[in-house]
């Protein structure tokens, strides 16, 4: 074979045919290679000056090049022979997809991901691979839309490539083997001859493969790599880019865009913490940072962090969990303005986030950062914070009506014109567990410490009109798996307070038909519910992919399992159903799970800053970070550093203590302030 690249060394695919044993001759000139190179030899001309400046094309050399019956592979070109080249266009939801026969095993219409993809503009009839705007998991279901811009195509004596398709490792294209079958392809083309399959190391990747075997050490490993990502991604703010982090918030679109810089210096969280990745990736790797700080990571990732110090003593960790509960009810606006007013309807609420006007609550949201508070109390020892938590657990407890309900949020404006007894006393319903279900475990916890009946009364009264209702009245948000995945906290905590024979079947019930989907991998299968249901349903529509928030899979089957609103929570719903019923069908889901999400945490030396993160989306059959990326702000490549991170990494710590997080938690000391807030 006679190759000839025309590229830097440091050209991705140069490494790939290294790594492979592919022998080829290199140089950075287009006319030198094609001057020396034979007759009806390949050549392959690099994107050297990706993703801002086109290749350089001399039409007299590709004619040049024609003459001697030379294979051409042409990336990102300023120019080509008998067509014109427009300008560079940048992709925002579109993907790029399969649209010819050309590739033998890679079939019409499959879908695959050129992330940050910059190509220049052109018209072909028949290309190989275009860009478009598609709904689907692996293929474009409503096949394609009427716009579509050429990737891929044949031009003469020229493949050409309008953007750069050697970037494949370092701009992480998915999925591998997709791309596996489409670099075989180019390099049988150009050299007339059938190439082997290449392999290549994933620069950001599962620890493990499937069957790998796990070291003893393995779920220790992951608590401490998953807590130090916090400190390595610098989500920790510091009051060096403080102002410059609060900017970039309110600037930014949906406060979103590059992350932080590598020189700045991570935090002790008495400024906040971010909220973390978003799913867009750039031509270089990187992902754009969501700057919002939020009340709920921030509660979550604090209890993470108290864990790890519990288990490794560890002053920046003890310190962050310390500082991030004293921001959240003391140093900030959160649990300040009206919040603190004792004769405000809002006293005692935390908001959202720091940039959602005057306030926003959500009561999952305040739910899951109460938990991190309760955690970090009673680990730490620390009953600074005993009082703000019991007036947010009262607070969240007066919006909640007399059937236990409290709707999807209150906003603040709403809130100060109603009164607090509006919503304690007008009846409703919401059987949505993504928004209720955490506050009744919440109130189960609070019930415990204080004997303050109404948490019981109202948490256990909505349990009831919820499981009556199952399935068929649910409504579930990003999918229904998610909902039962919730459901299992509060049901294992009913147990623990009303140990009664109908409580522990309905817990079995929902842990039952959600491990109706666990693979043998461990992961747990992500399902829809009927689609009348859903508040957030796969897009109907090319045209509707991106625009709201969406699933990761686009229907009932795909190999998905959703680590930001699913697998997380089910992972601390077993754990705490384990430890309450001792039944060892569920703790052996437990540790397959456990297992699962040692594996495949984030492995990466080329971003540090991604290293010992989980992402939203895992495909547990290509065993690879891939999904439908269709949600608007939420993707398949996003790490939530509270939902997420902070979940995951704390049950694993929980499962090192052999302890559950009820029994950890057991002697906080709330009670005390119970007269003095409800008197």
């Amino acid at each position: 074979m006679n190759l000839t690249l025309v590229c830097k060394s440091d050209n991705d695919l140069c490494h790939i045919l290294q790594h492979n044993n592919v022998t080829f001759n290199r140089t950075e000139a287009a006319q030198e290679a094609i001057e020396h190179a034979p007759k009806g030899s390949g050549i392959l001309i690099l994107a050297d000056g990706y993703p801002n400046t086109p290749t350089p094309v001399d039409l007299t050399v590709m004619e040049m090049a024609r003459n001697k019956n030379q294979r051409i592979y042409l990336e990102f070109p300023s120019d080509l022979p008998d067509m014109e080249v427009g300008d560079i266009r940048g992709i925002e939801w579109e993907r790029a997809v399969v649209s010819s026969d050309a590739f033998s095993s890679l079939e019409k219409l499959r879908i695959l991901m050129i992330h940050g993809c910059r190509f220049v503009d052109v018209q072909h009839a028949n290309p190989h691979i275009v860009i478009a705007r598609i709904a689907g998991f692996d293929h474009a279901v409503y096949g394609l839309p009427d716009e579509t811009c050429p990737i891929l195509f044949e031009h003469n004596n020229l493949l050409v490539a309008t953007t750069k398709l050697s970037q494949l490792q370092t701009a992480r294209y998915a999925p591998a083997e997709a791309w596996q079958t489409i670099w075989q392809w180019i390099l049988s083309y150009v050299t007339g001859t059938d190439q082997d399959t290449l392999t290549w190391d994933a620069t950001v990747r599962p620890s493990l493969k499937k069957n790998d075997p796990l070291g003893q050490d393995a779920e220790e490993q992951a608590i401490q790599r998953g807590v130090q990502w916090f400190h390595d991604a610098k989500l920790l703010v510091h009051s060096d880019w403080q102002t410059e982090a609060t900017r970039r918030v309110v600037e930014f679109p949906d406060g979103t865009g590059v992350g932080p810089e590598f020189d700045w210096p991570t935090g002790n969280g008495s400024c906040g913490m971010l909220e973390g990745p978003s799913s867009r990736i750039h031509p270089d790797g990187s992902q754009d940072w969501r700057y919002f700080l939020r009340n709920d990571c921030m509660g979550e990732s604090a209890m993470a962090m108290a864990f790890a110090h519990t288990l490794t003593p560890d002053l920046k960790n003890k310190t962050a969990a310390s500082n991030l509960n004293d921001f959240i009810y003391v140093h900030s606006d959160f649990a300040g303005g009206p919040r603190g007013n004792p004769k405000s309807p809002s006293y005692g609420l935390v908001r959202w986030t720091n940039h959602d006007g005057d306030g926003v609550y959500y009561g999952d949201d305040n739910a899951r950062s109460m938990l991190g508070t309760m955690a970090v109390s009673a680990l730490l020892n620390e009953p600074r914070w005993n009082e703000p938590l019991l007036r947010c657990l009262l607070a969240n407890l007066r919006t909640t009506g007399p059937q236990g309900f409290r709707s999807n949020r209150i906003n603040e404006a709403d809130l100060q014109e109603n009164g607090w007894q509006h919503y304690w006393t007008t009846d409703r319903t919401n059987i949505a567990p993504h928004y209720e279900c955490w506050l009744w475990a919440s109130f189960l916890w609070a019930y415990q410490q204080t004997q303050y009946q109404p948490f019981l009364d109202r948490s256990r009264n909505a349990l009831k009109v919820t499981m009556n209702a199952y399935p068929d009245q649910w409504k579930w948000t990003n999918g229904f798996q998610q909902e039962r995945a919730r459901m299992l906290l509060p049901l294992s905590w009913l147990v623990r307070v009303d140990d009664t024979a109908e409580h522990r079947q309905w817990l079995h019930t929902i842990a039952q038909d959600m491990l109706k989907t666990q693979d043998a991998s461990g992961a747990i299968r992500e399902e829809l519910g009927d689609s009348e249901s859903g508040q957030y349903g796969a897009p109907k529509t090319n045209a509707a992919y991106g625009t709201t928030e969406a699933p990761l899979i686009q229907k009932n089957g795909d190999p998905l399992c959703d680590l930001l609103y699913t697998t997380n929570f089910a992972f601390m719903g077993l754990h705490e159903a384990a430890a309450v019923t001792g039944d060892p069908v569920l703790k052996e889901a437990e540790d397959r799970l456990a297992n699962f999400l040692c594996r495949i945490q984030v492995t990466s030396d080329a971003r540090p800053e991604l290293d010992g993160a989980w992402f939203r989306a895992f495909d547990f059959n290509r065993w690879d970070y891939w999904a439908s990326n269709a949600d608007l702000g939420w993707g398949a490549w996003c790490v939530e550093s509270g939902w997420t991170q902070g979940w995951i990494t704390s049950v694993l710590a929980l499962r090192q203590l052999n302890t559950s997080f009820w029994d950890i938690t057991k002697n906080d000391q709330i009670h005390h302030h119970l007269d003095k807030l409800v008197g």
